[in-house]
């Protein structure tokens, strides 16, 4: 006898998926169906993982053929699983916050870059062009803009919000923070795994007063590891921004970084890559320009990737400086650091804006962790 697929499809009708009420050619679950003579082959995928589901779903495909159209049918059930992923250990749940407008995350593939320092100097400039801006120092293991900002020593008070107990960030400079580093002592190392790391972030974010914000920027720690990922889930970022220095070490990782936000299951737009230590002039000799690290290499790197390149940073001895005393730089003023500042200010605000009118808003990403490497997976 011969079989025909229609009449396959017709007997599957009766019968449906465990677990689901609709029959398994309504719900879409049969997603094949070939026929030789009297041989039949059905290709079948289910939510449940489960022995017991897939063998049920099998003896009843196997029942219906023989039952309504031939008993002597040879069938062959291909099982597939699409189960939803877990939520691993370190999982936040991804939410807007309510009032903050833009997310900007402030990353590099490599430490030592001036990641830091960078943030810090976009932070202050965007307050005085009059945003109003926040700081999230994700950097666990290495908190630095408190000191960034002589705040070192504060400590965040609770505030009652809507009935509820809510942190309030330490502001200075017209800049709002909260950071790891406010609740360690200085001299104390966090030691932690990736689940006590992901509650910390939970909390700075969630349990905190931010109030108004045009600009929340987050200060990412160096890689493309589980703390970005843990942010990645828990917000829907605007857009990231990649801090390198023009050595072809720090471009090798810069170009991960870029490579990281820019995979499919991730998809968060870059919106450019910073120069940082760009070029040496020393004081003395003010028209001069020594490349120390290489020249315009991450503007290159920029290109290659198609990218746009928000500015360049100079290595000058008084930006350390006023990272060190808690003043950054670009409050300086008159001075060619603050234009520089202002320049590549305006330049990562010229690319959300086109990035908001161009582009739906970014979703928070969905994270399982399987045998020690992590899949992402829209939400």
């Amino acid at each position: 006898m011969k079989l025909h697929k229609q009449d396959i499809l017709k007997a599957l009708e009766s019968i449906s998926v465990p677990g689901e009420g609709k029959n398994m050619i309504e719900s879409g679950a049969v997603k094949n169906v070939v026929t030789f003579a009297d041989e039949v082959i059905v290709d079948i995928t289910i939510s449940n993982p489960t022995l017991q589901a897939k063998k049920k779903t099998e003896v009843e495909i196997m029942k219906i053929i023989h039952d309504k159209v031939y008993e002597k049918a040879k069938v062959t059930v291909n099982i597939k699983v699409d189960a939803p992923p877990k939520s691993s250990a370190n999982s936040i749940k991804g939410k807007a916050i309510p009032g903050i407008q833009n997310i900007i995350a402030v990353a590099s593939g490599k430490g030592g870059v001036g990641k830091s320092t960078v943030t810090a100097n976009i932070a202050v400039t965007l307050a005085k062009m009059g945003f109003k801006v926040g700081i999230l120092d994700a950097d666990i293991y290495g908190p630095s803009i408190p000191i960034m900002f002589d705040v070192e020593m504060e400590k965040p008070i609770a505030v009652n919000i809507d009935g509820k107990s809510k942190m309030k960030p330490i502001e200075n400079y017209g800049v709002k923070i909260l950071s790891i580093g406010f609740f360690t002592q200085p001299n104390q190392a966090v030691v932690w795994r990736g689940p006590m790391a992901a509650k910390a972030l939970n909390q700075m974010i969630f349990d905190a007063h931010w109030g108004e914000l045009d600009f929340m920027l987050i200060d990412l720690p160096p890689g493309t590891g589980d703390i970005h990922l843990s942010i990645m889930q828990s917000l829907p970022i605007t857009g990231a921004v990649i801090v390198s220095t023009p050595q072809n070490v720090a471009l090798a990782d810069a170009k991960k970084g870029v490579s990281m936000f820019q995979q499919e299951s991730i998809n968060v737009p870059v919106l450019g890559i910073i120069e940082n230590m760009a070029y040496f002039t020393p004081a003395e000799l003010p028209e001069n320009k020594y490349y120390i690290f290489g020249k315009e290499g991450a503007r290159h790197l920029s290109q290659d990737l198609d990218v746009p390149f928000l500015g360049e940073i100079p290595l000058v001895q008084s930006i350390r400086e006023a990272g060190d005393v808690g003043r950054p730089a670009a409050l300086q003023t008159a001075t060619p650091l603050e234009k520089a500042f202002e320049k590549l200010t305006q330049n990562v605000v010229e690319e959300v804006v086109r990035r908001n009118e161009d582009l739906p808003p970014t979703e928070a990403i969905k994270i399982t962790t399987m045998a020690g490497c992590s899949a992402v997976k829209n939400k």
